[in-house]
């Protein structure tokens, strides 16, 4: 028997981990979204600041959102899997817990899908660091991106990523501590054509010096295996896509707005 999932509900998944001094203000973006019928599932990852209590108290003034808590610390893949077990919505959305989403970003989007019956959907964002005001640089996203093509590069932000369950299927995500998103959109490309860009920039990307993805050559690492690891490259065309991957992730780095 196929899921029934609510038709409009968009289930917005939130992995969390000591993130109490940005996480009020990712939900924020999330409440003042132009459209509301969502549910937001926060699953914390054994946090061990104040994120727990706020997500409490947050939970208490908005039944919209739903925290759930991890007992032991087993990384965003994880956690995230756990939201989407739990979700409600035919519609399944994330954002981390110190990122943004530009107030339109659901009503948008989601009309983008319906008008066009697509099932998986990306769109441009905004990265910056302290503040969203201050942009460091627009990542442009292409009109659509099929499996062969997303292996050469990391284009699609996982902030930006909505999916219709009735079109794609229910999915889950590897658990790998990094990589994990990417890993998650070329199964699902495996069996969708293409994922859609909506070009217009929706979200906004906080970078910081301690994020793991901050981390190159560590990233360099978990991209390679899991060319090898998941999807199963032979060395011949790993080594080819991984090429295309680093000329394509300096490229989206440098590029500025406009």
């Amino acid at each position: 028997m196929s899921q029934v999932y609510q038709e409009n509900l968009v289930s917005v998944i939130m992995p969390t981990y000591n993130s109490s001094s940005v996480l009020e203000a990712s939900i924020a973006s999330i409440q003042k979204q132009g459209y509301q019928n969502w549910e937001l599932l926060v699953v914390d990852d054994c946090s061990k600041d104040g994120t727990q209590e706020i997500l409490r108290q947050l939970a208490k003034r908005d039944m919209r959102i739903r925290p759930f808590f991890q007992t032991e610390n087993r990384g965003s893949g994880f956690a995230r899997n756990e939201g989407l077990s739990k979700a409600r919505g035919r519609f399944v959305a994330f954002l981390d817990s110190d990122d943004l989403w530009h107030p339109d970003k659901l009503e948008e989007q989601l009309a983008f899908m319906k008008t066009h019956g697509y099932g998986f959907t990306f769109t441009a964002y905004h990265v910056f660091e302290e503040q969203p005001t201050a942009i460091k640089r627009t990542v442009r996203v292409p009109r659509k991106i099929n499996y062969q093509q997303l292996l050469k590069n990391t284009i699609i932000g996982c902030l930006t990523v909505m999916i219709d369950r009735e079109k794609v299927g229910d999915f889950r995500m590897p658990l790998l501590r990094a990589r994990q998103d990417t890993a998650t959109w070329l199964s699902i490309l495996k069996e969708q054509d293409y994922a859609y860009g909506l070009t217009e920039p929706l979200a906004y990307y906080r970078v910081s010096a301690t994020s793991l993805s901050s981390n190159k050559w560590r990233m360099l690492k978990k991209n390679w295996q899991m060319y090898r690891e998941c999807e199963g490259l032979n060395i011949v065309y790993a080594s080819y896509v991984f090429s295309c991957y680093v000329c394509n992730a300096l490229w989206k780095r440098r590029r500025q707005i406009g």
